[in-house]
């Protein structure tokens, strides 16, 4: 799934920086924005999956409330710090052009920071309001699994008002840009990632991911990831229906950008892209042979999604685009698309694949002089 998001981040990124003139006015460039709408909600989805993976083995070892979140949202304050040194290099390579501003841009890997080290405390609290009495070998899935839905429910209601007339005004706009995404524009910015609403994907994926890795749920992968895929698709159906109908809950209603609906319509979509996703491992992929056992392009990139994402930024939108922006037709940007892919399948491959260790320790033996032999 990781894979999957990292292509459909390319494609959205691609034309939307390169496409230029007529194409910009196209159906096209709509329908790849629309699929646009997915990448981020797969990587804080799979996020809370893995949270919840790493979570679980630390119930289980019985650790203290303490342990629990200090180990958890350590791994989120690395990310988020990887998030702030991402913003420093893109701020040092456009140095003389980008505003200082853009230190401060809130961004998906600080989201995805903020939301481990939110999921850290959360499960902290559960931890040691259940003093870990569970029959699922220290697991307390049942209120684990409420409270990140509680959690979700609690962004999905809170997230409109934020925006419109609950807006954190009075902090400084560098921190009211994580619950709102105003940036330093005055207003929120539909292109930037937030606590708000953005978090509730990966509390979303941290539920599913403790039903998944329970005692219970590892006996019976196939059929949960269906029920996940009928539940999903029910909650599609809901969405869309309460988005043509005449009932509102608030005054001003933004279905792409802070709708309780467009957040249920996407977590139905994670759910049914997760089902799939199993459904292509388990019996897909398995039937088209051993190579494509052996080596899948997915697979790979998902391995080095971090890594792809940092570089593939600065070939599309940085300094070192490969293509002029806004200047180009489909097909050429489409070529563009094409040669970012295999350049990033490239890396990705280096990256995994090469033994770092030993090749660390050939360079220092290189250049470390040889001792002199005793006279």
């Amino acid at each position: 799934m990781r894979g999957l998001a990292c292509v459909l981040m390319f494609q959205t990124h691609c034309y939307d920086s390169w496409l230029g003139g007529d194409a910009r006015n196209t159906s096209f460039l709509k329908g790849s924005q629309r699929l646009g709408t997915l990448p981020a909600p797969l990587f804080l989805f799979l996020a809370g999956v893995s949270f919840a993976l790493v979570a679980s083995k630390l119930f289980r070892k019985n650790l203290s409330p303490g342990q629990i979140t200090l180990t958890m949202a350590r791994r989120g304050a690395e990310i988020f710090a990887f998030g702030l040194l991402f913003r420093l290099q893109e701020y040092a390579i456009a140095w003389g052009w980008a505003p200082w501003t853009d230190l401060f841009r809130v961004d998906i890997l600080n989201v995805i920071g903020a939301s481990m080290i939110l999921m850290a405390l959360l499960c902290g609290l559960v931890s040691w309001r259940t003093q870990r009495q569970s029959t699922d070998g220290g697991l307390p899935v049942t209120s684990l699994v409420v409270a990140a839905m509680g959690i979700v429910t609690m962004i999905a209601l809170l997230t409109p008002p934020l925006y419109t007339s609950w807006r954190p005004t009075w902090l400084p706009w560098e921190l009211e840009s994580y619950i709102d995404g105003c940036h330093n524009l005055g207003a929120p910015q539909p292109w930037l990632f937030c606590i708000f609403p953005w978090t509730a994907f990966a509390f979303a994926g941290l539920a599913s991911g403790f039903v998944l890795f329970s005692d219970w749920g590892r006996e019976r992968t196939g059929s949960i990831l269906a029920v996940f895929g009928g539940i999903g698709a029910g909650a599609i159906l809901i969405a869309w229906l309460l988005d043509h109908s005449s009932i509102q809950l608030y005054p001003i209603y933004d279905y792409w950008h802070t709708s309780p609906n467009f957040l249920m319509m996407r977590i139905g979509m994670l759910l049914v892209i997760a089902l799939l996703a199993y459904a292509w491992c388990r019996w897909a992929l398995p039937s088209l042979g051993d190579w494509a056992m052996r080596f899948s392009p997915l697979i790979q990139l998902g391995q080095t999604s971090l890594l792809v994402y940092w570089v593939h930024i600065e070939f599309v939108y940085g300094r070192f685009s490969i293509l002029p922006k806004r200047s180009v037709g489909i097909a050429t940007a489409t070529r563009g698309l094409i040669e970012i892919f295999i350049f990033m399948l490239i890396l990705s491959v280096i990256r995994t694949r090469t033994d770092w260790k030993a090749l660390g320790a050939s360079l220092r033996g290189r250049l470390t002089p040889e001792p002199k032999p005793a006279e």
